[in-house]
């Protein structure tokens, strides 16, 4: 059986780049529902981050000053210190303040005021491509 070699097209248009990939990039994501966390931990991976899990804000706090991370996905109400208490430290510390921060809530509407400290709100339940997509666009990878 012989295989014929085929050239490309010259009049075809160039294949599209792929999607570029966020290696090297990673995520802080703090949930304290075991399985929503582990959920967002495998879909965060497939897309190609690296993620660092905190069970609550508290934790999540801890690991923000203890190495760096590209973004922060985090959970509205935690116990101990909730998302929008996160999400207001880490803008006000001077080397963590320029960290895209995605606010994840079940309540569907987003804080307002002081409470309303993040790049991204995403309601529950979230789609995995949405929020790989949303990290994308703050991340400006897409």
């Amino acid at each position: 059986m012989t295989q014929t070699l085929t050239t490309p097209d010259e009049t075809a248009p160039p294949a599209a780049a792929p999607p570029a990939t966020p290696k090297g990039l990673t995520v802080l994501l703090a949930e304290d529902d075991r399985a929503l966390r582990r959920y967002f931990e495998v879909v965060l991976r497939r897309a190609g981050y690296e993620v660092v899990a905190a069970s609550d804000g508290l934790e999540a706090m801890k690991a923000a000053l203890s190495r760096p991370f590209d973004a922060v996905v985090t959970d509205a109400v935690m116990p101990h210190l909730g998302g929008p208490e996160l999400c207001r430290f880490l803008r006000r510390h001077p080397k963590l303040s320029g960290l895209p921060l995605v606010l994840l809530s079940g309540s569907g509407e987003p804080p307002t005021g002081a409470a309303a400290d993040f790049d991204a709100f995403i309601s529950k339940p979230v789609r995995a491509e949405e929020l790989g997509a949303c990290l994308s666009r703050l991340l400006k990878r897409d």
